[in-house]
This record gives C-alpha cells, structure tokens and sequence, in this order.
C-alpha cells in the first residue's frame, strides 16, 4: 500500500491496515536523545517511513505525537512507524543492545570515526542528539561507537533530520 500526502494526513490510525503495520521492517532503530524542535521528530517520522525503519526511541526532553507540529510534519507517518517513549536515551540504547543491536552515535567526538568509513552489520541503531548541543557525554559513554559526517565549511553541524538521512542512507544501502 502506498499512500500520498493526503491520504496520510487523513486516514484514521484505527484503519490503518494492519498487515501493513506487521510487514517486514530493516533492522534500524533511530534514538532522538532530546530533540526540541517537533517539526524535525516529524520529517525523522517521515525518513523511517521512508526506510522501513523498525522503530523510533523517543527519550528525554522529545516531544512525542500526536503533538500537532508532528503531526503535520510528520504527513501522518507517526501513525505508521512503530514509536516508543523512554524516559532516558540510555534506556532505549540497553533495551536495543539486549536484542543484539550494535548503537552508533552520531556525533563530533575525539573518539568518532567518518561514518563512511564504519563496516555496518544490522541490526543498527543510530543515536541523534539535540539541535544545539548534542547527544549528552554521559549517553555518548553507553553506545558502541561514535561516527561523524566530515563538515568543511564554517557551520559546525547539520540539520538533525539531514544527519539522520545520510548517515541512515548511507547503512541501508552498504548493509547485507
């Protein structure tokens, strides 16, 4: 089944098709440790939509749907995309570690490496900090590794949904 925008916006989550929520999904969780602005958790809700992703850890200070800024960035994908609220991020890094699952920080550390440079094996998690500063030191100490995305201008970072999608990209498609 695939919807358009409007479709989306408009379905009723009781009728969202069943099978649809129990298909198969890439093994990839996306963990937003305290991300402020609710219309970048909606265009997040949208990539893992767009990844068949397995599900969203929403932790800390994150909004969480039905939240209306979400929902009207997100296009109704929060109705399809399996979400969950922590009320840390470092319980939804040991709930996915538990599983098997390897949890990958994005972020500029003295101990990352260039996320092209990393060998991806599913299932992955990829852990996103706030817009300003972050994911905290004290969750940085509880994931597996630390990767970046090289940025050789001015501006220090990117855009927490730009970060998300290349590097997520980026898993999907190098990944077996």
């Amino acid at each position: 089944m695939k919807l358009n925008a409007r479709e989306l916006r408009e379905i009723p989550e009781e009728e969202i098709d069943k099978e649809f929520l129990e298909q198969e999904r890439n093994p990839l969780y996306f963990i937003l440790e305290n991300i402020y602005d609710t219309y970048n958790i909606g265009g997040i809700f949208r990539l893992a939509d767009a990844l068949k992703v397995k599900k969203i850890y929403l932790c800390g200070e994150t909004e969480i749907p039905p939240n209306p800024r979400i929902k009207k960035a997100s296009i109704g994908t929060y109705k399809v995309v399996p979400w969950e609220y922590k009320k840390t991020a470092e319980e939804a890094i040991v709930e996915v570690q538990q599983q098997g699952v390897r949890v990958y920080a994005v972020e500029q550390d003295t101990t990352s490496v260039e996320y092209t440079k990393e060998a991806y094996q599913f299932p992955v998690a990829l852990l996103m900090g706030n817009e300003t500063y972050g994911v905290l030191p004290e969750t940085l100490q509880k994931v597996d590794q630390i990767v970046e995305i090289p940025m050789w201008g001015i501006n220090k970072s990117l855009n927490v949904i730009v970060s998300t999608a290349i590097v997520s990209y980026h898993i999907v498609t190098s990944t077996t």
